[in-house]
């Protein structure tokens, strides 16, 4: 191989790069430098400014790091045999480094975007924070940490300011590799046109629009048989102006796609980006931010933190061992997956599509929640397949300490619970000791609106679509453990999620939801299954779409109190100063079809009966608020001694106790008042 610094001159960049770089990253521009808010000081920690460029990086396809990359030995090289990437980055950082935390919390992007300064400092979301209410209250600056987004995923749409990554194409000694491709719709509205990607999301393109393997279903319902849709109603094409224009990534249909169906569409698509070399350059970044010299941000410790999508790619980053660098070194010392149930997904296999999720009633049967889901080895009775997530370390000692955060939709939508019980769903699976695992009891997805519109009613009940516990506060206080826990400078609080051996995890059909006036509670949850993808997919290659379905794995929920909140994990002051029931679960009450299938992310807000009169003239279970609380001051009282305790285990923050009860003192004067 050529030395490095000829390497430089030969490679992708065309030009010299500074020194202190090495093998991974090649080359660092920043396009834009500036001061946070003209140089306003977060506390002690000072200015922040803040960084916008691009890295660029090669990999080693003869590296055993890289060896579980799929297809990376099929990518182009350049001339020292070294396949090439890039993508855009941005980092607030410290102005004054000796003042910072030494600290790195890299964020996973969702899809492109930007949401940890959002979660964590309570501001508005930017994707290029730039004012004041980008910030909010400042709390990981005033931390001091260094905050890096780096772009992984391939197939954004080109919006400005998307974190974006620049992967090579794959092919066969020079030959166009091809291989089937699935993309399915839960059609809620009529429409004539369909694209291939998932959302937004740039799809494969056909890469024979005549092939006889391009075949369009539609059915009823999620299990229901899948009918063939004649090859002559529909082409590849969309809607541009009034006209209809041939189009490889979207499909068309004169009669159009009936609302309540699901559609689904397995096509013959050429030319697989190597998706996997997202993982590379998540591991890689933080490998140079913390072993490189002459770095724009480096820091000692690195802490990643995921999203939904992205906290299932941590999930997935853990499993293939990619916490050790191509030199043999830990990468993160930290790692925060929150509502990523017990999901991984599509990034890394040939045609990965790493948007694609997994629900109850969308996004159907793609490589998300599939075995093994405990970090623990375990073994599966059906199958007889032997693995566990963290089974495949390049080295033990490079294990980060992890954080689980899942809020109680994952238990219904995301099959959490699996990611502590036995396969055969009748134990209990305790975490390594470097993780731990927070059930955010009774919240959905993400923080609801408060409060909530009257458009958001249920027919004939109190309740509404939306929850608005608000769950980021206890976020907020496991970052700041987490930081400490990767300086051993304290453990964080024990883990707190359901479990069987205390009867706070059970079958749905177990759980004592009471009886509310107009409110149907669910029959079902979102089911993981055996899934078959055909005999290459332990390379990453899919050739059976869609997968055969085998037996399903037993899912199960937290159990609830006699308010309906759910127990056994994180209590919220929501749940300890009760003014309302929060379930992490909503029907699709009013759709075109699937009405008795979970709405995906959304849970459901019932406030209690104000009084005793109020509660037996409409027949609620539930005690009612008069009975709990002597007034307005008394329940002023309970949520404050609700937050305190909160604080003293470690689960907030003691500045944000005053915010937290007035927000429970608005939401009293909301309830009584509406």
């Amino acid at each position: 191989m050529k030395p490095l610094w000829l390497s430089l001159f030969l490679g992708l960049i065309g030009a010299a790069s500074p020194p202190g770089l090495w093998a991974e990253v090649v080359r660092v521009v920043v396009d834009r430098r500036t001061d946070v808010l003209e140089g306003r000081a977060f506390g002690t920690v000072g200015a922040y400014e803040k960084l916008v460029g691009r890295i660029y990086f090669v990999f080693d396809p003869s590296n055993p790091m890289n060896a579980r990359i799929v297809d990376l030995d099929k990518a182009p090289r350049n001339a020292d045999g070294l396949v090439e990437a890039w993508a855009n980055f941005m980092v607030l950082q410290p102005k004054n480094l000796g003042r910072s935390a030494r600290t790195a919390l890299l964020e996973v992007s969702n899809r492109g975007g930007k949401a940890i300064i959002s979660y964590f400092n309570g501001a508005r979301g930017s994707r290029d924070p730039e004012l004041e209410e980008h910030f909010g209250d400042g709390l990981l600056m005033r931390q001091g940490l260094t905050l890096i987004w780096i772009g992984w995923q391939h197939d954004l749409p080109v919006q400005e300011d998307m974190m974006r990554a620049h992967l090579p194409v794959a092919s066969d000694n020079g030959q166009v590799i091809k291989g089937l491709v699935r993309s399915d719709w839960t059609v809620d509205r009529a429409t004539n046109t369909l694209g291939l990607g998932h959302r937004a999301q740039i799809a494969y393109r056909v890469g024979d629009p005549a092939h006889s393997d391009n075949v369009l279903t539609v059915r009823d319902g999620r299990m229901a048989e899948r009918r063939i849709v004649p090859r002559n109603e529909w082409r590849f094409a969309r809607e541009e102006s009034g006209r209809v224009v041939d189009d490889l990534t979207h499909i068309y249909m004169e009669k159009g796609f009936e609302a309540g169906k699901i559609y689904e569409m397995v096509y013959v698509a050429e030319e697989p980006t190597v998706v996997g070399l997202g993982l590379a350059i998540v591991r890689d970044v933080m490998s140079y931010a913390k072993y490189g010299n002459g770095v724009e941000f480096h820091v000692d410790r690195g802490i990643a933190i995921g999203i939904s999508q992205t906290g299932r790619f941590l999930r997935h980053f853990l499993y293939q061992g990619f916490n050790t660098d191509e030199h043999g070194r830990k990468v993160y010392d930290g790692i925060m997956a929150h509502t990523a149930g017990a999901g991984r997904g599509s990034f890394n296999h040939r045609f990965a599509q790493p948007s694609r999720d997994g629900h109850r009633y969308s996004a159907f049967f793609y490589p998300t929640d599939i075995f093994p889901f405990t970090s623990r080895v375990q073994t599966d009775p059906e199958t007889g397949r032997t693995d566990g997530l963290l089974a495949h370390q390049h080295n033990d000692a490079h294990l980060p300490k992890v954080f689980y955060t899942n809020s109680g939709y994952e238990y219904w939508g995301r099959a959490a619970s699996l990611i502590h019980t036995t396969v055969d769903g009748r134990a209990d699976i305790d975490p390594y000791p470097n993780e731990r695992i927070y059930h955010l009891a009774s919240g959905q997805h993400f923080v609801g609106r408060f409060p909530p519109p009257e458009s958001s009613r249920l027919p004939n009940s109190a309740a509404y679509s939306g929850n608005p516990l608000n769950f980021q506060y206890t976020l907020r206080a496991l970052l700041v453990r987490m930081v400490d826990w990767v300086w051993d400078v304290n453990n964080p609080p024990p883990s707190m999620y359901p479990r069987i051996d205390t009867g706070t995890l059970v079958p749905i059909n177990e759980v004592k939801f009471p009886k509310l006036a107009g409110l149907n509670f669910p029959k079902v949850t979102h089911d993981a299954y055996r899934l078959n993808y055909g005999s290459r997919w332990s390379q990453g290659i899919v050739d059976i779409q869609p997968p055969e379905i085998g037996e399903r794995f037993p899912v199960m929920v937290a159990q609830v109190d006699r308010f309906g909140n759910e127990r056994g994990g994180v209590p919220s002051v929501e749940i300890l100063a009760p003014l309302a029931t929060y379930a992490p679960w909503n029907l699709r009450t009013g759709f075109a079809g699937g009405t008795d299938e979970l709405t995906n992310f959304v849970g459901t807000y019932v406030p209690m009966s104000k009084t005793e009169e109020e509660r037996r003239g409409g027949g609620d279970p539930r005690p009612s608020i008069e009975s709990l609380y002597r007034g307005e001051t008394d329940y002023s009282r309970a949520a404050r001694e609700a937050a305190r305790s909160l604080a003293e285990r470690g689960l907030l923050l003691d500045e944000h106790i005053d915010a937290v009860v007035a927000r429970a003192e608005a939401h009293w004067d909301w309830v009584m008042n509406r």
